[in-house]
């Protein structure tokens, strides 16, 4: 193609339902539709099998779709450039290079390589599991261009990868616009629905209970806090507790301090994050880090890590402390108990920074990029 001007067609090569991949690619797409309205957009899925499942047969058609018949049906797709969502199926990229196309790749993250054994409790086979992800990973190095949501991901795709650094473009993610501050009402009645005793100080998680999102110093940090005498509840959305955080919280006697939330939707989702005073992730490691962004956009502070790519989400609107310090996190969240004007500086502060971090400049970026390659 010569001509910029013209309709380009887009092959975007989407993942099985999955929650987070799904909210990228309706992203992207609502932004194209805005930035280049002329485009096509063809959506290329592959057979949604159940992920949960553990029957074999099941894991085989699985396996088979995703690494035979799916990629088999993206190359006989006709488009101008192809663009793979999700970096764990880069495998695809040695199907479309058969055709002489140009194809992008979004790395999201490559915890994987720094967190192996997070394949050991989903899968019945990890070493081959691992084997696979990893092989699909590695067809990134073939791709044209390869588009990070965090500088942290990028040096992560360079250093691990051995990819040269002019083939990877950071383009940040960006927060869904129905994440916005409720009003009091709703506000009053969420709290309400958690039976919190007025001025009781709330603190929320939103994710996995994996390792690296050091759950743990969240507990420690909450018993620390109680030990101040400062009434405090801690929300976890999503995540079981694991054997020896259940039993700090029972010697710590925590049961009643502690309120969990599973299965929400994104309109109690984003009525936890108004409600609570404080968004609480340590986390250890992250390739972006999309609830600084959720709970910003609902005008609630964040206190999250000093390391990795948080600091690059929360940026001056959030209080960045050492992951590994408990008594620090402890201290942080005091701190903002005792001074409702910080709490206020914060809302602002990352009200205003989630302005940055929209659809229609992700993906008018991405269009850039898709621009660069058709020239050549």
């Amino acid at each position: 193609m010569n001509s910029t001007s013209q309709t380009v067609q887009v092959g975007l090569v989407r993942t099985m339902p999955h929650f987070s991949m799904d909210v990228y690619a309706e992203g992207l797409i609502s932004g194209f539709r805005t930035r280049q309205p002329d485009w096509k957009i063809v959506e290329l899925r592959p057979k949604a099998v159940d992920r949960r499942s553990r029957s074999v047969s099941v894991r085989a058609t699985k396996a088979h779709e995703r690494f035979w018949n799916f990629p088999k049906r993206v190359q006989q797709q006709s488009a101008d450039i192809y663009h793979i969502v999700d970096h764990s199926d880069a495998h695809i990229v040695r199907w479309i290079k058969k055709k002489n196309k140009p194809v992008v790749v979004t790395c999201h993250d490559l915890i994987n390589y720094f967190y192996p054994q997070n394949l050991q409790g989903s899968v019945r086979l990890p070493f081959i599991s691992d084997r696979l992800w990893r092989s699909a990973v590695e067809a990134m190095q073939l791709a044209d261009t390869i588009i990070a949501v965090s500088s942290t991901t990028a040096k992560d795709v360079g250093k691990l990868l051995n990819v040269e650094s002019n083939r990877v473009v950071v383009v940040p993610n960006a927060v869904d616009p129905a994440f916005t501050p409720a009003s009091t009402e709703e506000i009053q009645a969420f709290r309400q629905q958690l039976n919190v005793p007025p001025r009781t100080f709330c603190c929320l998680n939103v994710g996995s209970n994996h390792p690296r999102k050091n759950v743990s110093a969240i507990l420690q940090a909450i018993y620390l806090l109680k030990q101040q005498n400062v009434p405090v509840q801690f929300w976890k959305i999503s995540g079981t507790f694991n054997p020896d955080q259940e039993a700090f919280i029972q010697e710590h006697d925590l049961s009643n301090d502690i309120r969990r939330l599973d299965n929400v939707d994104d309109t109690t989702l984003r009525q936890a994050y108004s409600a609570a005073d404080v968004l609480v992730a340590p986390s250890f490691h992250e390739g972006f880090g999309l609830t600084l962004l959720e709970a910003m956009a609902c005008g609630t502070p964040v206190l999250t890590s000093n390391v990795s790519a948080m600091p690059e989400v929360a940026g001056e609107a959030g209080l960045l402390v050492n992951p590994n310090a408990t008594q620090e996190i402890a201290d942080c969240l005091q701190r903002l108990y005792k001074d409702p004007s910080l709490q206020q500086q914060l809302s602002i502060k990352g009200l205003e920074r989630t302005q940055r971090f929209s659809w229609d400049n992700a993906a008018g970026d991405i269009a850039e990029i898709y621009k660069e390659l058709l020239k050549k």
